[in-house]
Formats: structure tokens, C-alpha cells, sequence
């Protein structure tokens, strides 16, 4: 089995690059693909590890971009080497956005009179590179100003949130066409949360199939038996490759595992063949 959407601390995950193959390797993937949110910095350790241990590393990252509906698109771009590309190249003008935008959440939280630090960001970020919105609500969290994640980013900093700062995002057929160009694939992520259903959500994904993406996230570790059968009808009606993977955070997704997701997640090998079978000549 394999686990193709996984996060570090080198964005918003806990645990350190190394440690993800680790679990991952122990769960008893033979692949897992390292996705962190615009940024491929942690491939480079995780694939030092894998080596080690004897397991395949499948450079990756996840990109946060912008979609008609108004949801949250994310596209998992699979097949990445260390660079240069032109997708390294739109990495680093999203991690200079990234910076920025952060600094100016530190702000706006402040002028509520939060008590809120950059330096308490980074610290339970590990690295100020990795700084996400998951930190500032730990910090939050900490402070007893929130009592979980999801309030903090119902009262803070969620999209509709009073401190929400807006971020700088690709368009789909943008993502796909980067991927193409640096020798990689794109898939698009959890697909439920674009917030479409029925006609309109199958309108989108073709949409994105036709844009020139190879998969769509069948097999995720919070969907039901029904909502993986549902995108896998999807999936095969359109023509994508039907991947999967846990999501995997660490200490902000406590109910997902590397490689088993909740306990039920079987991503099988082919899946990586089929994805390798789409990448550009």
C-alpha cells in the first residue's frame, strides 16, 4: 500500500520529514509521497530517510488555489524533483506571499488585543518557513483564548473570519499546466471541499480533466465507503487516476494515521504506476 498526501513541519505538520517516512515505513507502505502546502523544502530529508529505509519517496506538494465556487481547491502536484522548474519558480513567489501574509495575521490579531507573538508562532511552528494558520491557532489554543483548533478558526481565522488575510492562489488549469511543464502530474485533493455536489461538482472536475489534471482523491482518510465510491465513479467517468492518502498532520490530525488514514485507508501500488503512466514525455 501507499500514502500519497502527507504533511511535515516543513508547512503545517508536526512531525519532521524523516519522522513521516518513518511512520510511513512502519505502517508498511512501500511509497509515500511527501505533499506539503507549497513548498517542496522537506523533500530533500525525507528522501535522504527513504533511501535508508528502503522506501520509495514521491516528491510532492500541495497547492492552495483559487476556484469559481468560492471552496477550497487544493492540487496535489505528484513527481517532483528538487528544481529548478517553473513550478519551483511559482513555489518561491507563494512562500515570499506566504511570509507577508503572516505578518500581517500577527497584526490584525494584535489590534484585537490577542495576545499573540511572532516569535510563539515560530516556536510551535519549529521553523518560520513552515508558519500556517494551524500555529497561530495553537498559539490561540495555549493562551486560553480558544479551546480547540476549529474555534480559533471559526472566531479568527477562517476565510469569513474578522482576521482572515486573503492569499496569494493559482487557478487549477494554472497548477496543471506548472506540473506539466516541471515534469510532474496534478490531482486534484479532497475534492469535497470545492463545497460543490451533484451536476455542478461533476461540471468541475471535468472542467480540471479537461485542463489536463491525472487524478482525483478517491480514497481519502476522512471519507466514508459512499463518498470514495462517489468520487470513484467520478474519477473513472472522467477519465482520472483514482488516488488516495491520509492527510496526515501529525498532532492536529490525531485521528489520522500514515498510510491507514482512521484505520480503514488502502491506497494499493498501482495506483503510483498509473500516476507515473501520465507524466509528460
Amino acid at each position: 500500500m501507499i500514502d500519497l498526501h502527507t504533511h511535515s513541519n516543513f508547512s503545517d505538520g508536526s512531525e519532521t520529514p524523516s519522522r513521516v517516512v518513518e511512520l510511513a515505513a512502519g505502517a508498511g507502505c512501500s511509497a509515500v509521497a511527501l505533499t506539503d502546502h507549497d513548498t517542496t523544502d522537506g523533500l530533500a530529508e525525507a528522501r535522504r530517510r527513504a533511501q535508508q529505509l528502503g522506501i520509495t519517496l514521491v516528491g510532492g506538494a500541495e497547492l492552495s488555489c483559487a476556484h469559481p465556487s468560492g471552496g477550497g481547491m487544493h492540487v496535489l502536484v505528484y513527481f517532483l524533483d528538487d528544481g529548478p522548474s517553473p513550478l519551483h519558480e511559482e513555489l518561491a513567489r507563494l512562500q515570499d506571499d506566504r511570509a507577508v501574509r503572516n505578518q500581517e495575521l500577527v497584526d490584525r490579531l494584535q489590534q484585537l488585543g490577542l495576545p499573540v507573538t511572532w516569535e510563539a508562532v515560530v516556536e510551535q511552528a519549529g521553523r518560520p518557513e513552515g508558519v500556517g494558520r494551524p500555529h497561530f491557532a495553537s498559539v490561540l489554543i495555549a493562551a486560553g483564548v480558544v479551546g480547540s483548533q476549529q474555534e480559533a478558526f471559526d472566531r479568527y481565522l477562517g476565510n469569513r473570519a474578522p482576521t482572515y488575510v486573503p492569499k496569494a492562489r493559482l487557478t487549477g488549469p494554472e497548477a496543471a499546466r506548472l506540473a506539466r511543464e516541471s515534469g510532474a502530474v496534478s490531482v486534484l485533493a479532497h475534492p469535497h471541499t470545492l463545497g460543490l455536489e451533484g451536476h455542478d461538482l461533476a461540471n468541475a472536475i471535468a472542467e480540471l480533466a479537461g485542463a489536463g489534471f491525472a487524478g482525483l482523491e478517491v480514497t481519502y482518510g476522512r471519507y466514508s465507503p459512499r463518498q470514495r465510491q462517489s468520487m470513484g465513479h467520478l474519477a473513472e467517468r472522467f477519465g482520472l487516476v483514482p488516488t488516495g492518502g491520509s492527510d496526515f498532520h501529525g498532532r492536529t490530525t490525531p485521528d489520522l494515521t500514515v498510510g491507514t488514514g482512521t484505520g480503514d485507508l488502502k491506497v494499493a501500488d498501482r495506483v503510483l504506476d498509473q500516476l507515473h503512466d501520465r507524466r509528460p514525455a
